[in-house]
């Protein structure tokens, strides 16, 4: 136990507190969300899940979609590269139960400390317009084959892509031992 403890103080730590609050602007209601957390090499996840899906959220008045889904992750890391940032996948679940991808979108974890309130804009890819014909009648959509093009950048931007809706986030940032790194808190 107290060599842990040795490791961990000679290492900088983030915590990241907060919830997924909701999104708005989609098409439909109805939505829930599927999230993930990706940090470079050379962080640790000490606790936390690094991904996780909302519950299915279907407002009666209005177009936003709450979730208050919690986030709570502690990280140790040696440097600075590769800051976790956080990835998003919107979904409307019909009334027949079947899934369709409404957006994607990521972003980075705030490097300052504090409370902060964030805005995560969404897009999804747009397809061809035999794709588009297809979605109409029968559902679904163009998806990526990989996740990881949502921030990878030279493939993403080959993409032909709609804007989609917002989701709302509100994350605590605590920085320790940062100062090491040249980072004040």
């Amino acid at each position: 136990m107290s060599m842990l403890k040795t490791i961990q103080t000679l290492m900088a730590e983030l915590h990241i507190i907060g919830q997924i609050i909701g999104a708005t602007g989609f098409p439909q209601n109805s939505l829930f969300c599927k999230w993930g957390v990706h940090a470079g090499g050379a962080w640790r996840l000490l606790s936390g899940l690094k991904e996780g899906q909302t519950q299915v959220d279907m407002p009666q008045t209005g177009d936003m979609a709450y979730w208050r889904h919690p986030i709570d992750l502690h990280y140790t890391t040696k440097g600075l590269q590769g800051w976790p940032r956080l990835h998003l996948q919107v979904w409307h679940q019909d009334s027949f139960g079947r899934c369709q991808l409404y957006g994607y979108g990521y972003i980075h974890v705030p490097s300052s400390p504090g409370q902060h309130h964030l805005q995560c804009v969404t897009w999804r890819p747009l397809g061809s317009w035999q794709d588009q014909l297809a979605e109409m009648f029968v559902g679904g959509g163009p998806q990526l084959r990989s996740p990881d093009l949502i921030y990878s950048g030279a493939d993403r931007y080959r993409l032909h892509t709609v804007g989609m809706g917002t989701v709302e986030l509100e994350l605590c940032v605590i920085l320790r031992h940062f100062d090491r790194y040249g980072v004040e808190s």
